[in-house]
């Protein structure tokens, strides 16, 4: 193998991405406040959802709608937690990318009202 480490492959990558993909789950839930408040959030709506979409379109934009909310404060987290890593020296990009990835799921949340309140005047 000349030297090197082998690399996993096929299921077992598949395994161990699973995995980590767990750990980030469970420490986004242990440690960030604002992912537990949008996944509770999310569990509560995703049966109204179901009854709102009227049809297969609908509901994958009001289910969807939420799990993006979920995914941009998982990536905003993972931006707070790397430039809290660097130190607890303020530098003003590392402000601004904390300021950035809330903006982002401040905008997602918008989202979510627009496609729920579009949907709901459509539909009720």
């Amino acid at each position: 193998m000349n030297g090197r480490v082998a690399k996993n492959t096929g299921w077992q990558r598949i395994i161990r991405a699973a995995g980590y993909s767990l750990q980030g789950l469970q420490a986004a839930w242990q440690n960030e406040a604002a992912f537990r408040q949008e996944l509770l959030l999310a569990l509560l709506l995703a049966p109204l959802g179901f009854w709102l979409g009227q049809n297969a379109t609908q509901k994958a934009l009001l289910l969807g709608s939420l799990l993006l909310v979920l995914i941009t404060e998982l990536l905003n987290s993972a931006i707070e937690a790397t430039v809290d890593r660097g130190g607890t020296e303020f530098h003003p990009l590392a402000g601004q990318a904390k300021d950035i990835g809330s903006a982002a799921v401040l905008l997602s949340l918008l989202l979510v009202v627009l496609t729920w309140g579009l949907i709901a005047w459509e539909n009720l």
